[in-house]
């Protein structure tokens, strides 16, 4: 469900974001790119990542190739817990602007994104735990 560029979309809907180049909808694989515009910190922005490593069903690894980031890579693993899936979200990210980009990361980035990470993170589980997964699983 972490593949579903489509779930991604609901599941951040607070952001307004948009798949707009590359893969827009569906299920993204190995080596495919999805460019996404959002408004954060009031702001529209835009995001490109790339799937740069996959092995499923354990993990994949997206990685920035153009964005407000000097740099990002977000690595999802998952592993089987009794009857369930635990979702281990690792993400890393690096500030441009030198001094002034640690700064924000310390002051405000760092939790930022956790919130915004956090969020979908919940928004994903009640969808999977629900009746709505279907949707968009479709291809």
């Amino acid at each position: 469900m972490s593949l579903s560029i489509d779930l991604h979309k609901h599941s951040v809907s607070n952001t307004n974001e948009e798949a707009i180049a590359g893969r827009t909808s569906g299920l993204i694989g190995l080596e495919e790119t999805v460019t996404w515009r959002a408004r954060h910190f009031g702001i529209y922005q835009h995001l490109t990542v790339k799937i740069t490593a996959w092995e499923r069903p354990v993990m994949f690894v997206d990685v920035m190739q153009q964005g407000a980031f000097k740099s990002m890579e977000h690595t999802h693993k998952f592993e089987a817990n009794g009857s369930g899936t635990v979702m281990i979200d690792l993400f890393n990210f690096k500030a441009p602007w030198g001094w002034l980009g640690q700064c924000a990361e310390f002051l405000f980035l760092e939790k930022y994104m956790m919130y915004f990470l956090t969020q979908r993170n919940a928004a994903i589980k009640a969808i999977a735990e629900g009746d709505q997964w279907r949707e968009f699983l479709k291809e």
